[in-house]
């Protein structure tokens, strides 16, 4: 179970810790590192397994990566994670394939005899997010917490003024979904001319996200822009 999950929302993770381990099952949370500043950790929760992506901590988007993944266990599984996970996914083909998710660094280093390893620098990524962290420290994550989600809300009551409806009422923290007044298409190709990353057209309505980076001038200015294309 992801919390916030897919579409923002926050999941009653007690609940689902309690059914789970009800049934004799382990639960698996994935999270928002950023969001630990201000919401409770896996760990709190009960969950055995917590996973997340570490691009928040500091790293730059860097047209999609390298990223960092972060799989953190209780004590009583720790030497029970795999060394390697492989995972399904589809080829360019549109096939189903299957890659390799997690692999341990050495994996990589025989092959093809290749005189030094080829994979990813995982540990400049995991040195990059260790020093983010320490600069920061909690009240600073706590902080970029309080910021990204104070800009999410706040862009969530601007868009409001504009005729886009939150589709759940549950709480979120920095993403929420709202149906689009407009084409999304059209939207999100209008902003990006104007240099704006809008949100994910999806559910049929537009996945929005703010962090502490944005500010309120910038979410007001991506406001207007946005009224300017609903107005056409």
């Amino acid at each position: 179970m992801q919390s916030p999950n897919y579409l923002g929302v926050i999941e009653d993770m007690d609940a689902v810790v309690e059914t789970a381990h009800a049934a004799g099952a382990k639960v698996v949370m994935g999270f928002n590192p950023i969001s630990l500043g201000i919401l409770r950790t896996p760990g709190e929760y009960g969950a055995d397994v917590a996973v997340a992506e570490g691009q928040p901590l500091g790293l730059p988007l860097g047209f999609g990566g390298p990223y960092l993944g972060i799989m953190a266990t209780t004590k009583a599984l720790m030497r029970k994670l795999p060394g390697r996970i492989v995972g399904e996914t589809t080829d360019a083909e549109g096939r189903r394939a299957f890659v390799l998710t997690l692999q341990a660094r050495e994996q990589h280093i025989r092959r093809e005899k290749a005189s030094s390893n080829i994979c990813s620098n995982e540990a400049l990524c995991a040195m990059t997010a260790s020093v983010y962290l320490a600069a920061v420290g909690p009240e600073g994550l706590a902080q970029a917490a309080r910021l990204s989600a104070g800009h999410a809300h706040y862009l969530a009551e601007r868009l409001a003024e504009l005729g886009f409806v939150l589709e759940s009422d549950r709480p979120f923290f920095n993403e929420f979904l709202t149906t689009c007044p407009v084409d999304a298409d059209e939207l999100v190709d209008g902003l990006a001319k104007k240099d704006i990353l809008a949100g994910l057209p999806t559910h049929g309505g537009i996945l929005w996200c703010a962090t502490e980076l944005n500010t309120r001038a910038d979410i007001d200015r991506a406001v207007s822009y946005i009224k300017e294309v609903c107005d056409r």
